[in-house]
């Protein structure tokens, strides 16, 4: 029996696996890196060790670190949650040399997949469906897609269009491999585009049972990294699933699977390729949970403390729908810093790594949350995670929360016809809705009531009193100005607080909740209607600083991974100038119109910051 478990990892991962154990009984340990020391998985863990440094190879791929952790509190067992170590044969094969319960499959298993080169080569011979591998020297169909050998997540992957592209993306492909997986191995298929992505939830115990718990769909994607999760699939009819997951068993047969691990493939109407097999639990794995009924944490420690699973599956029942909440900004572009506010309320499953207050690092992946909504029909599910994304109050970071909504009541995604391109259709999908009159209304009454409030003398004076109006006032923001004194015709105050204002047009009531925060200035507004963010112009604005035009600006923290222009180059528009490594992802810096680089003010390796000049591009041809 497991006493004590360490999670080998970090997040809402850590917190979900510490969970189920304080259901069990089981004491709990965490690690953490620096930056992580005030993570909310820390204090929730029963014990926690620092592992000193912030690079993920310096902390959560430290492999000795880690045991180390395990013989300094007691921990008897181990779990690798996913990502980080947690398809490394190696890692499994030293937590069980030393002693201690790995929660995860054998390492066989592992190495037998860790390679998808070899996984396709292996479930082949198995008789599961593959797509054929490309020769990289000399392809001989395009479109393409390169993928990292080793990995997942989307890192390491390029689609190439035309073979003048090749050799670069190849190269851009391996470093990205390289850095986030410790191996360079890629290899190229042939891209399958506009097909859906489903995969299928197994579980194996050591006696030969294996489940399939039914399919996922996870088509919508941004980056190749999935953003809605669903199950089942609205586009896979009873007979494909029986053959996805008659697939799906064979395949974890075949390498002597034990454990939860999933099956993934690609599905254009009636062909079926596969993809790979995580050897690991899936982020995506709540909307399995909700619809089957399982845990399916406890059910991995259960299999790892040697427990037989019953002859059969659970049934499913009702519809399952999970949305990826990132920091990021209209570009996929992470943030980082501190998250000023985070509450999601509803009808919802929420698994978050962060809480109010916290630090989103940009050392680790920007996922905030996944928010999860379980219903008798797909319909039901997907209402319940509208109300629940429109009602949440995030604030201080820039999150997906629009493109979210913006999916989730899009008609082809209610009709249920996604696929991988599906981001690619929404050319709106980026475009946050601009600020309402309503919102900056109710914005500025509540500055008005905290300016008042505030007021030395006289508080009980509305803003701006004066005995002879001349003028109507007005509350500027850089999104939108108003006049709120007085208030446009059909609109009246019920009540303006500085944190709440409640106001009335045409007969209906509106309640508006308003937060403002020193650090930035920034008002946040939260309605029935949504969210907006209003920034107020000051009437004597401070000195700034000047930007030189053509510069080009770091669009978050990171490494400077590449430079491939120097002082005085040409460069067209669109072209490489620099390549910067954030958050296991390169990010690539292009020109943004023809001219010359007369400025170059970062190398290869430096740290920069948010917003630092890295070149300034002069515009024609000196």
């Amino acid at each position: 029996m497991i006493t004590r478990l360490l999670v080998a990892n970090r997040g809402e991962i850590a917190r979900r696996v510490f969970r189920t154990c304080r259901s069990l009984g089981i004491s709990t340990v965490a690690v953490f890196s620096d930056p992580d020391a005030d993570a909310p998985h820390v204090a929730e863990a029963d014990l926690a060790v620092r592992l000193r440094g912030a690079r993920s190879s310096d902390t959560y791929l430290a492999v000795d670190r880690i045991l180390e952790a395990c013989r300094a509190t007691g921990a008897d067992a181990v779990h690798p949650g996913y990502g980080f170590l947690s398809e490394n044969a190696a890692f499994a094969q030293a937590v069980l040399a030393a002693g201690l319960t790995w929660v995860g499959p054998p390492p066989a298993a592992i190495e037998a997949m860790g390679s998808k080169i070899t996984a396709k080569r292996l479930m082949a011979e198995a008789g599961v469906p593959v797509l054929p591998s490309l020769d990289l020297a000399a392809p001989a169909e395009f479109p393409l897609l390169v993928k990292a050998s080793a990995g997942g997540g989307g890192r390491g992957m390029r689609i190439v269009r035309e073979p003048a592209a090749l050799a670069g993306e190849v190269e851009s492909a391996r470093r990205e491999a390289e850095s986030a997986f410790g191996d360079p191995a890629v290899f190229a298929e042939p891209l399958l585009e506009r097909a859906r992505h489903i995969e299928v939830q197994v579980l194996a115990d050591t006696y030969g049972t294996v489940w399939a718990l039914g399919e996922r769909e996870c088509s919508v994607q941004r980056r190749h990294q999935k953003v809605v999760e669903e199950c089942p699939s609205p586009g896979i009819p009873p007979e494909l699933r029986e053959r996805l997951c008659d697939a799906a068993v064979r395949a974890a047969r075949t390498i002597g699977y034990v454990g939860a691990g999933t099956v993934e493939f690609l599905v254009k109407g009636d062909r079926v390729a596969f993809l790979e097999m995580n050897t690991r639990l899936q982020v995506e794995h709540p909307v399995t949970e909700l619809v089957h009924g399982v845990d399916l944490v406890r059910l991995q420690l259960e299999v790892a403390e040697g427990s037989a699973l019953a002859p059969v599956p659970p049934a499913a029942s009702g519809h399952a729908v999970e949305v990826r909440l990132y920091a990021e900004d209209a570009g996929y572009l992470p943030q980082s810093g501190v998250l000023r506010r985070f509450e999601v309320g509803g009808d919802v499953r929420v698994d978050s790594g962060v809480e109010s207050g916290s630090v989103v690092s940009p050392y680790y992946d920007s996922m905030l949350a996944k928010v999860i909504a379980h219903g008798s029909s797909r319909a039901e599910a997907v209402r319940k995670l509208v109300a629940a994304l429109r009602g949440a109050r995030l604030h201080g970071l820039t999150t997906n929360r629009d493109l979210l909504l913006k999916i989730l009541t899009n008609q082809a995604f209610v009709a249920g016809d996604t696929h991988t391109g599906f981001l690619a259709d929404l050319t709106d999908a980026d475009v946050a809705e601009p600020a309402g009159e309503l919102p900056a209304l109710a914005a500025a009454l509540a500055l008005a009531a905290a300016n008042r409030r505030r007021a030395p003398v006289l508080a009980g004076l509305p803003s701006g009193w004066r005995n002879v109006r001349s003028q109507p006032h007005r509350a500027r923001f850089a999104e939108i100005e108003v006049v709120y004194d007085p208030l446009p015709d059909r609109v009246v105050t019920i009540s303006a607080e500085p944190h709440r204002v409640v106001l009335e047009r045409d007969g209906v009531r509106h309640t508006f909740a308003i937060a403002q925060y020193d650090e930035d200035g920034t008002v946040h507004v939260d309605h029935a209607g949504g969210h907006a963010e209003l920034t107020p112009v000051p009437r004597l604005p401070e000195p700034v600083e000047h930007v030189v035009p053509g510069s080009l600006l770091a669009p978050m923290p990171g490494s400077v991974l590449r430079v491939d222009v120097t002082a005085g180059d040409r460069v067209a528009k669109g072209q490489s100038v620099l390549v910067l490594e954030a958050m296991k992802m390169e990010h690539r810096i292009a020109a943004p119109a023809d001219g010359v680089v007369s400025g170059l003010h970062v190398e290869k390796g430096q740290q920069v910051e948010a917003g630092a000049v890295l070149a300034i591009i002069q515009e024609g041809d000196q």
